[in-house]
């Protein structure tokens, strides 16, 4: 069970690194960043993903510690 548990969260670990690149943005930040050009659109957008990004962390984070107590 550990193991299919460590698997799991490698997988979630890995799928949520390659889908940085995905476009996440909203409809006035995609207008905002169309003006903007090319380079710093991207960085926009890498700014929205990681402040989406930060609550999972934190929820994730919680999640741990909360299954650590549990378990002993």
């Amino acid at each position: 069970m550990k193991k299919r548990l460590q698997v799991y969260w490698l997988a979630a670990c890995f799928s949520i690194l390659l889908s940085l690149t995905a476009g996440a943005q909203c409809s006035i930040c995609t207008k905002t960043a169309q003006q903007l050009g090319e380079g710093p659109a991207k960085g926009l957008n890498t700014g929205i993903v990681y402040l989406a990004f930060t609550p999972f962390l934190i929820v994730g984070y919680i999640g741990y510690k909360w299954w650590q107590s549990n378990k002993e």
